[in-house]
């Protein structure tokens, strides 16, 4: 009895948890895959995929094409080549899933150093804390404890190629501890970023407008298992593409658009059903996993099951767009002493169905920032993301290290 109570309590953590991102499943039977039913991406530690900072969670979790901030090594590493101050360090915090459990929360710290006008480096540690896990007796003593969590730390370098041009990448180390060894292995892995930026400046008679693109690919790196026996799982490797507008009114406004498209590089669960006469599972949709990572990426592209359509054939185009997931977000400057933003996050209803609009402010000086990002879910009061919140401060350090920026303009 207590083997089972110890399994039901490993198996309510596991479910809460897997909704922390995109949702964690297994190849699916014929009869559960209809018209449109829910398919989503089998990876493993997720949290990976959680907006980390406030100030692009508030812009609905568009961030690769955004100016470059401290923040800048989730979203595109290579951003920060185009930083302004010498360096700079933010601390975030976010409960997270507040509606299912109380004691979740993700952590953030993140930090640059300048080391000249075109060589920068950079680094970031991430804490996922789980809660706190009881296993008790039948008696209802308890019989152990464990805090779960899961950790990633990396470091970043990027370079300026050319006045508008830089890249960079970053290499993560990732920890993920469920059950503190008493029911599976630690699962771990080493993964990689690669990103690439371009900015430039748009005439615009005596205003400022600037456009910029960016795309990140992100989490490239080895699948995870916590069993022995049990196969890997794959992280979320990313691939993340988009864009910035902004124009400055006058030295005292400013708005930016930004947008972003998001898709993850992993295998699309199978349709499988049993073969009657061997009683063994074979794929009649999709196609099966690979074991090569970098086939898997490719893979990705085209091995959805399809969408059912009015002549009974299946799309699988149709499915692979479902899998494109969307950020629009907008942010208004006052004087470099406030900014407000608001944005939108859409996820198709077969994919994971994150919906969301959000809402962020920034009060600031020269030297100090705080942000505050909160999240509206819109397909259901009862969503596991409602009254999630984020909270960054930032401190910069040292004077402006590149020429020509917004800053040295109207200061």
């Amino acid at each position: 009895m207590e083997a089972l109570r110890r399994s039901l309590n490993i198996g309510f953590f596991i479910a809460c948890f897997s909704l922390a991102g995109p949702a964690v499943q297994g190849q699916i039977t014929s009869g559960q895959l209809g018209g449109g039913g829910l398919n989503t991406i089998k990876t493993s530690v997720p949290f990976l995929t959680i907006a980390p900072d406030a100030r692009a969670a508030g812009m609905g979790d568009a961030g690769v094409a955004s100016s470059a901030d401290v923040n800048s090594q989730h979203w595109n590493v290579a951003k920060y080549a185009f930083v302004e101050r010498k360096s700079a360090f933010a601390i975030t915090h976010t409960p997270w899933l507040r509606n299912l459990i109380p004691d979740i929360n993700l952590g953030y710290l993140s930090g640059y150093y300048r080391i000249d006008d075109k060589n920068t480096v950079s680094s970031s540690f991430r804490y996922f804390s789980l809660g706190e896990i009881i296993i008790s007796s039948i008696q209802g003593r308890m019989v152990s404890q464990y805090k779960p969590f899961e950790l990633a730390v990396d470091a970043g370098y990027s370079r300026l190629f050319t006045d508008h041009f830089s890249g960079g990448m970053a290499i993560r180390y990732i920890r993920s501890d469920l059950t503190s060894g008493q029911a599976t292995q630690v699962g771990q892995s080493v993964a990689g970023d690669l990103g690439l930026y371009y900015q430039n400046d748009v005439p615009m008679g005596q205003t400022r407008a600037q456009w910029a693109l960016g795309m990140n690919l992100s989490n490239i790196g080895t699948p995870i298992s916590y069993t022995k026996d049990a196969p890997k799982t794959p992280i979320p490797t990313n691939l993340r593409l988009g864009g910035r507008f902004e124009y400055s009114i006058n030295e005292n406004h400013s708005f930016s658009l930004n947008a972003d498209v998001n898709k993850l590089l992993v295998p699309t669960p199978p349709v499988v059903q049993e073969d009657t006469a061997t009683g063994n599972l074979i794929v009649v949709r999709g196609k099966a996993a690979p074991e090569s990572v970098v086939t898997g990426m490719f893979q990705s592209f085209w091995d959805a099951p399809g969408v059912l359509r009015a002549d009974g054939s299946y799309s699988v185009f149709l499915d692979e767009m479902h899998e494109i997931a969307y950020s629009v977000g907008v942010e208004y400057n006052f004087h470099r002493l406030l900014a407000l933003r608001s944005g939108y996050f859409h996820e198709h209803s077969t994919k994971g169905n994150r919906k969301y609009v959000t809402t962020g402010i920034c009060v600031k000086n020269r030297i100090f920032s705080l942000d505050v990002a909160y999240l509206y879910p819109t397909n259901g009061g009862n969503s596991p993301l409602s009254n999630t919140f984020r909270i960054t401060f930032i401190t910069q350090l040292g004077g402006n290290s590149r020429p020509f920026t917004q800053e040295t303009i109207y200061d």
